[in-house]
């Protein structure tokens, strides 16, 4: 089963600021490079990666997609970059799509666990987010599990856009609440216009129990709301160090698919 990662982050510190990184002792200093990411990844049948924001600050967000651009040329297997961009303002956003062209970027998101409810429901952010699908790129969705009403309401009103709920839709798998989580993500999986990126859960486990076992009803949950023909996989490196470690998140990914076809694992 080879993987592409669609969710692989970097971190250069001398030229992009990274102020959420500075409360987590696992990523609050140093950098996360392509080079560290492509030591982690050998023999592990990582064949490519798609660049994804890594919430930089706001003033860093046009700088980060052109330093990655930089980078992403042979032999660095980076297939594109997701974006990030900021759709609740019309000041600069065309711009920035039409900049976004010579980037070599796939797709956008916007990160919505961290601000306002109200953001995603304006009729400018969902003006904008019909402009990025216009453009024929998809857009990320990144809301916590309790927000996922709000997904379901933005991915309704944009339906010719084709929309990825990051990470399950962060799911508390630490404070165990898995029937809220089961019932949004059954709301989300209805929308045929939203996939789902299989990505980051580890990192929501209490400290030192992100294994197989503990994360298999959650997978399994989304492989039966979505099936696989509506997934994707994401390292979510490095903020899957809160978890585990890249390659423990990939042997981990193995076996929660193992019992799956190799068309369905293909799929993915």
């Amino acid at each position: 089963m080879d993987l592409i990662d669609t969710h692989q982050h970097l971190i250069y510190r001398a030229s992009i600021c990274y102020g959420w990184t500075a409360g987590l002792p696992a990523l609050a200093n140093g950098d996360f490079t392509l080079a560290d990411y492509h030591r982690l990844t050998a023999g592990q049948g990582v064949i490519a990666s798609v660049f994804m924001e890594t919430g930089v600050d706001d003033a860093d967000y046009r700088a980060e997609a052109r330093m990655v651009a930089g980078l992403a040329s042979p032999p660095s297997r980076i297939l594109g970059l997701i974006a990030s961009c900021r759709p609740e303002t019309d000041d600069g956003f065309t711009d920035w799509l039409e900049e976004c062209d010579g980037l070599k970027v796939v797709g956008f998101r916007r990160i919505l666990h961290e601000i306002s409810d109200d953001v995603s429901q304006s009729a400018t952010f969902r003006r904008n987010v019909r402009a990025i699908g216009a453009s024929g790129r998809p857009f990320d969705l990144c809301f916590r599990a309790d927000q996922l009403p709000l997904a379901v309401d933005l991915a309704r009103a944009c339906p010719d856009v084709q929309f990825v709920l990051d990470h399950c839709g962060v799911p508390d798998i630490a404070g165990g609440a898995f029937a809220a989580w089961q019932s949004g993500i059954n709301r989300v999986a209805a929308v045929p216009n939203v996939s789902c990126k299989l990505s980051g859960i580890a990192a929501y486990c209490a400290p030192g129990t992100a294994t197989t076992a503990t994360l298999r009803p959650w997978v399994d949950h989304i492989l039966h709301a979505f099936t696989p023909a509506r997934m994707i996989w994401g390292s979510d490196w490095p903020v899957v160090n809160l978890g585990t470690d890249l390659p423990g998140w990939i042997g981990m990914t193995r076996a929660l698919l193992a019992g799956l076809s190799e068309g369905e694992r293909q799929a993915i």
